[in-house]
């Protein structure tokens, strides 16, 4: 198995567990935590993506080696601060439903609002 493949492998099994702990968990926080690790599956997949054996890093050289793709990295970081921004404004949302409902369950809200 190579690094690539290891690398997607990892990323599906993160997924995967992301996935499995948001349909069943019901509070609103570890729902959040949940998208967070899904997020973190993809920006694993992105590294995979850019991984190249033996592939230097993306300076210009006129030797004609094989470069390391700088696009995935990119996005990858412009994901970590987009996640960043949207966790915090979803935690944030989850403490406001807390002070004003009194508790984070999903099927408590969800009684309440019928």
């Amino acid at each position: 198995m190579t690094m690539q493949q290891a690398a997607w492998m990892t990323a599906a099994l993160v997924f995967g567990l992301g996935l499995f702990s948001l349909c069943t968990r019901r509070n609103l926080v570890r729902l959040c935590v949940s998208l967070a690790v899904m997020e973190t599956a993809v920006l694993i997949a992105l590294v995979a993506l850019a991984w190249r054996p033996q592939a230097l890093a993306p300076i210009a050289d006129p030797s004609g080696s094989v470069y390391a793709d700088p696009l995935p990295h990119a996005l990858a970081l412009t994901a970590i601060v987009i996640g960043a921004a949207t966790l915090s404004l979803a935690l944030a949302l989850a403490i406001l439903v807390f002070r004003t409902h009194g508790s984070l369950d999903v099927e408590t809200l969800r009684d309440e609002g019928a």
